[in-house]
């Protein structure tokens, strides 16, 4: 996966915004203000690109467990969140599948006005 493609698809979900809260390298993607993805742009330029994102933490225990690329999250709770190295062994079909279950976690997470204010946006 390349940046385009990551930044495209998530910006493409339903309520999504990009920020860049802790400094100018992290790019922030957030649903109803609270974030599901995060990445550093220089680490794409170094083409050591790696991304965090939410995940279940029975399902993150076993990400890892499987796969090299997947780690306990950088700068974030271990429980929640994971490091995923886009080092191009991983097929750009499974970080999406990844990408989506972070997004609809958080987005689970917010209240229902929330959600339904999201739900209705047009995309």
């Amino acid at each position: 996966m390349n940046l385009e493609t990551y930044y495209e698809y998530c910006l493409s979900k339903k309520g999504v915004s990009e920020h860049f809260p802790f400094d100018e390298d992290t790019l922030v993607f957030k649903v109803g203000g609270k974030m599901f993805a995060l990445s550093s742009l220089s680490q794409w330029e170094k083409d050591e690109a790696s991304v965090n994102l939410k995940c279940d933490p029975e399902r993150a225990q076993e990400l890892r467990a499987e796969y090299d690329e997947i780690k306990p999250g950088y700068h974030m709770s271990k429980v929640h969140w994971n490091t995923i190295a886009l080092n191009k062994s991983l097929p750009e079909s499974f970080v999406k599948e990844l990408i989506d279950h972070s997004y609809e976690l958080v987005f689970k997470s917010l209240t229902k006005k929330i959600q339904n204010e999201i739900i209705e946006l047009e995309n």
